[in-house]
This record gives C-alpha cells, structure tokens and sequence, in this order.
C-alpha cells in the first residue's frame, strides 16, 4: 500500500512541474506566467482543488499516441475567493500549446457543469492556440458544447474570461458569450482570422497586436471590458469583481461593511458640475464623490467613452452605474455607447445589482453615418435593457436631458422606480435655442430684429417650459434636490427598494432588438 501512494504522490507531483523545465523557462521567456502561477494568484492561498489532473486524451495518428501528457493541457477545479466558491479552467500553453481535443473538452464541459449546478461563478484562464488539429471534428465539437453551455449559463452564473494567450478563430467566440472579458497588454491576442489569413485574402499587412490585441479591444471593439498592463495586475482586479458580483442569479450581491458616512454631505459637487450647460467636466469625478470610499470599478472604461458604465458601492451595498459623460462629445449617446450601456444594464438586472443613472444628456448623436449605422437599433437595445430590468432602478438628472435620449436614461415613464433631479435641470424636447427657432420661426422672421426677438422667445420658452420644477408639478420627477445630498437621498432610496417584486407577465423570452 505504502508503495502505491508514494507512486501516486510522485505522479501528481510531476503533473504538478508541468511537461519540463525547458517548457516552462519557454512560457516564461513570453513574459506569461505558468497555469499554477495564475490560479496562486486568483484564489485564496491554499484553497485551490484541481480535478482530472491524470486525464490524457485516447486520440491516435499524427504521433498522437505517443504523447499522452497529464491534463491534456487544461487544468480545471474550484477553489475559494475571498472566502467564496468559484470554478475555473485554465489552458497550459506548455502542452499542446493548450490547444482543445476531445478529452481537453471534456474536463471543461465538466467544470462547467459542477458550476452551474452549485451556483458558483465560473473563471476561465485562456491561453490556447485553438482547436487540436490532429485530432479534427471532434476538437469542433468540443467547442459547441463550450458555447452551448456558456449560453445556459448566461444570467445564471456570473462568467469571466481572462484572455493570457492567444484566442483564435472560433474559440473566440466563448469570451465573446462570457458575461466580462479580461485582457493583458502584449500578451492577449483575440481574432477570427490571424494576419496571414488576412495578407492571403485581402493583402493588408497587420501584426497580431495591432489585429486583435488588448487596445484594439478596449478602444476600438469594446470586446475588453477591462485592459491590464500585467497578469498580477489582471487576476487582482478578477478577484475585486468577484467580490462585488453575487454568486448567482437567486443571490443578492454581497454587503460590505464601509466606513463612509452613509448621510455625508458632497458639497463638492457644487463646484464639479458648472451651472452652464454646454461647459464639459468629468462626470467620474462625481461619481467618485458620491460612492463609498471614492472607489468604484469601471467598465469598457476606454471604449464608447461618452457614456460610463460602472460597478461601486453606496451605504456598502453594489450598484450599476450609467453616467452620461460631458467630457467626451458632451455625454451624447450614439450606437456604441447604447450597446456598452445596453450590455451592463442587462448584466446588473440578470445578477439582482441595483441600477443608478446619472443623466446630463443632449440627445442622440444626430448625422448620417448613425441613421444609416443603424442608431435606431441600437438605440432600442438600451431602451429595451431598461424597460426590461426589475432591479431598483434610480434617475438623477443633474443638469439637461433632453428629447429621445432623457426617455432612454431610465426616465419614470419607461419604468424607474425614483427620478430625482437637481435644481439645475433642464428637462425638454430640446434645446431651448432649437425650440424657439421651430415654435416662434414666423415670429423671429417678421420681427424688426429677428435677433432681439429670438433671444426674448427663448428666455420665454426656457422659463415657461424648461423650469426645474417644470417636470417635478407633473410627477416625472419625484424630488428636486440639494446636490449636496445625493449620497444621502439615493443611499436611502436603495434600502428602502431592497425589497422589490416584480411581476411579469408569462413569456419564453422577450425579442430584443439585436
């Protein structure tokens, strides 16, 4: 017996080394940390359980049948974070090139499946160069029922993908199903075609960096939710979102202990958001002001910038933040920002995270190359995410909102449960310059000084129509309030909504527009 366990030590132990020094020293000349070094660093210290680590895949031809290493290149198991249950996979890029064969599948799809049946959040260390080739179809279906899982557990699980490696051609397409996408600088590639197939077909010259690297993504695709400069740096900040995210959809996220003064007066906000409407300013330094700690963790920070998508803490409890940003083409939405803002809404309402918008909007991004880009479309995923969510949801409109895009931002009338609103708002179809230029247009052109005349129409229409208290006599804004007191006001407001129910009516599944 004793000589049967010594075997057995001394085979997990070599598991645990790896295929050789030489691959290792390989992968760490990459600048890439090995698989074990990565899940060290994502799970609490010791707590770490790896299962079918002697699992070795039975294909043959190709020289296959004479390497048969352990793990067939992906290491799976469940571990604790922060002191709760997560499951997670891992390539190993020194086997195989942690390429996906049948048996290489198949822990995953077990892994999968122990995650969603707990209840648990599910992490995935990609670091694959793609389907086995050896070993054909199979490796194929190995990836449908990646996918077929990823979409069953979608709304059910929180998902993460750590991107560590290359990713290409349809493995792709998982992160893409996954709920965030994690990318590191110089060491993540993500494509459908790499540069050569691209050079073969169309003759463009492009590097893998600049084809499907963390940047491209973060700022051009908005496949990254979020860009790392290193791989301690990436799985720390994997660790900060599992702690703000529930372990599943029957969960409430988990309440931390803060201490800020859930009644702490912001003057400050006084100074940040100016008076005049038109003057830009940077709506995360309000956002900072009035969270928990000044601390919150933005979303696709780098991408569709004119919009802010962001999970925080209010009174120790995590919300979903939508924030129009002035500082990027003055806070318009257009179809990227309403697809970046559509995404996280849909997120916060499949994992019970209240929603808080922050509206200082002028519209939608007016112009041809959106009406034909499809800007109604898109526009509609956000309106439809909204009108779709049961979570708490809250408005606070800061200074303009106006037309389509005040309906879009969560406004009473497409459901939020509060709308509150400083005493510098401006709520109407338009501008005011615009409006009297339609209403009054006979008036200003048969006027002695069409000029003259179009400055008193406007003065008139803003203080008849655009008043801050205008919206707040016709119950489409419940409070008009001291700025000061928000943190206070929407503190409040999100204990009392803890408790919401909602019905809704029997369906399979709504149609949203895609």
């Amino acid at each position: 017996m004793w000589s049967a366990v010594a075997e057995l030590r001394a085979v997990k132990e070599a598991v645990a080394q790896g295929p050789s020094a030489r691959a290792t020293a390989q992968q760490h000349d990459k600048g890439k940390l090995t698989v074990h070094e990565r899940l060290e660093l994502l799970f609490d210290e010791g707590t770490f359980h790896e299962i079918e680590r002697l699992r070795r895949h039975r294909a043959t031809g190709f020289g296959l049948e004479d390497r048969r290493p352990h793990t067939d290149g992906v290491v799976t198991g469940w571990g604790e974070v922060m002191g709760r249950k997560v499951f997670a996979y891992a390539h190993d890029f020194r086997i195989f090139g942690g390429s996906l064969g049948e048996s290489h599948a198949e822990k995953i799809h077990k892994i999968m499946d122990m995650a969603e049946s707990v209840g648990a959040p599910l992490v995935c260390l990609s670091d694959g160069a793609g389907a086995r080739i050896q070993e054909g179809v199979t490796a194929l279906a190995g990836y449908g029922g990646i996918f077929r899982r990823n979409v069953r557990s979608s709304g059910v699980i929180p998902q993460i993908s750590v991107m560590l490696g290359p990713c290409a051609g349809g493995a792709a397409y998982s992160p893409a199903l996954t709920d965030f996408v994690f990318m590191v600088r110089s060491i993540s590639q993500v494509y459908i075609t790499g540069p050569d197939v691209v050079r073969a077909v169309t003759g463009e010259e492009i590097t893998h960096e600049g084809l499907g690297g963390a940047d491209v993504h973060a700022k051009s695709s908005g496949v990254a939710t979020v860009v790392c400069d290193d791989e301690a740096e990436c799985l720390g900040k994997v660790r900060l979102l599992l702690s703000m995210l529930p372990s599943n959809n029957r969960e409430l996220p988990p309440i931390s202990a803060t201490c800020d003064p859930p009644d702490r007066r912001v003057e400050a906000l006084l100074e940040l958001v100016p008076a005049k409407l038109g003057k830009p300013y940077d709506m995360r330094a309000v956002i900072r002001e009035i969270v928990d700690a000044g601390t919150m963790f933005e979303l696709h920070a780098k991408w569709a910038t004119n919009i802010i998508c962001a999970l925080a803490r209010l009174g120790g409890r995590v919300v979903g933040i939508v924030a129009s940003q002035p500082a990027a083409q003055a806070g318009v939405i257009d179809i990227h920002a309403s697809d970046k803002a559509a995404r996280f809404v849909q997120t916060c309402d499949a994992f019970n995270i209240p929603l808080v918008t922050l509206v200082d909007v002028p519209g939608f991004m007016p112009g041809r190359r959106q009406e034909h880009g499809g800007v109604i479309r898109h526009g509609a995923k956000l309106l439809y995410a909204y009108c779709d969510a049961t979570v708490p949801r809250i408005q606070v409109i800061l200074r303009k909102a106006y037309g389509g895009a005040y309906i879009v931002m969560d406004s009473r009338s497409i459901g939020a449960d509060l709308s509150l609103a400083w005493p510098t708002n401006e709520i109407a179809v338009m501008g005011a310059e615009g409006a009297a230029n339609v209403v009054f247009r006979r008036e200003i052109a048969a006027a002695e000084d069409p000029e003259a005349t179009r400055a008193r129409l406007i003065k008139q229409y803003r203080q008849e129509l655009m008043h801050p208290y205008y919206a707040a006599e016709r119950g489409l804004v419940d409070d008009v309030i001291d700025p000061a007191d928000t943190r206070s006001i929407l503190i409040e407001a999100l204990t009392t909504l803890a408790g919401k129910q909602t019905a809704r009516p029997a369906r399979k599944h709504g149609n949203p527009p895609m």
